[in-house]
């Protein structure tokens, strides 16, 4: 038998990115595996209710969290991602970041995005001049 591709699985215990509804953004734990299309999820730290969602509604991410019981309770749950420091991990990921700065991005006004363009600008001049003494 040879070794999967996959590395991230549907298990009880794995933390994962909420895709649409009103907690999107957010991370949660699979808290029990209902069937194919369905798991329950917890976030007590994020403040995402313990609910049913579609497993098409979410993104595996590579954390997880070790030795969960089945059905655990938010309590549990939450004992568990303040012990293993899972939300930091989750904050101090790239992933993380990237999405941070697309949010922060996105939030910008008409004369932020000017602003940035010409940081931009300026950025790329002293580039471009230091290659040109490199290349001299």
């Amino acid at each position: 038998m040879s070794d999967s591709t996959f590395k991230r699985f549907v298990e009880v215990g794995r933390v994962v990115l909420l895709k649409s509804g009103p907690y999107a953004g957010k991370i949660a734990v699979i808290a029990e595996i209902i069937d194919h299309n369905r798991a329950i999820i917890d976030g007590p730290t994020t403040s995402v209710p313990r609910q049913s969602y579609p497993y098409k509604h979410l993104t595996l991410t590579p954390l997880a969290l070790t030795k969960l019981p089945r059905g655990s309770r938010s309590g549990t749950i939450k004992k568990q991602l303040e012990k293993e420091g899972t939300v930091t991990k989750w904050n101090n990921s790239e992933w993380a970041k990237k999405r941070a700065a697309v949010e922060k991005r996105r939030g910008l006004n008409d004369f932020a995005r000017f602003s940035v363009m010409l940081e931009k600008k300026r950025r790329r001049d002293g580039v471009r001049k230091a290659v040109k003494t490199l290349k001299a």
